[in-house]
């Protein structure tokens, strides 16, 4: 293989390596996106901030008094902590709607459990909107979404 022929080789394994590794990060930014909607909804949910709940949850969803009822009774100190995290659209490439359950406490309380539906519209290349379309109240340590 001639000098030439190595370089081009190269430029091109190199430049398809770079468009791999853009989508990826694309790809993987829908999954932080997710998590930190989720989170700050927790943690507004921790402080009672009924305001910043209802900021983070479509307008589909519809329910004041129960993001109010949310804020009111999931009040509390403490850091809050994430303990399980099972997202339906979790590595979803392209447009997804599902549940994600989520296990998070504060300090040594006994950990809450909740679902929220999420919606991902979009793909790798033209990027990804993540939306939440409602949330539940606490359920069930065991329970399912």
């Amino acid at each position: 293989m001639t000098l030439t022929r190595r370089r081009v080789a190269l430029s091109v394994t190199l430049v398809l390596f770079l468009v791999v590794s853009a989508l990826a990060a694309r790809w993987l930014s829908a999954e932080g996106a997710e998590r930190a909607k989720i989170e700050r909804v927790i943690e507004a949910q921790a402080r009672g901030d009924a305001g910043a709940i209802d900021r983070e949850v479509s307008d589909t969803c519809a329910c004041p008094e129960l993001i109010d009822r949310l804020a009111r009774t999931l009040r509390g100190p403490g850091r809050v902590e994430i303990v399980r995290y099972d997202s339906v659209t979790s590595h979803a490439l392209t447009s997804d709607a599902g549940p994600t359950r989520v296990v998070w406490r504060r300090g040594d309380e006994i950990p809450t459990v909740q679902c929220f539906s999420v919606r991902r519209k979009g793909d790798a290349v033209r990027g990804m909107r993540v939306t939440l379309l409602r949330l539940s109240a606490p359920i069930g340590l065991e329970a399912a979404c």
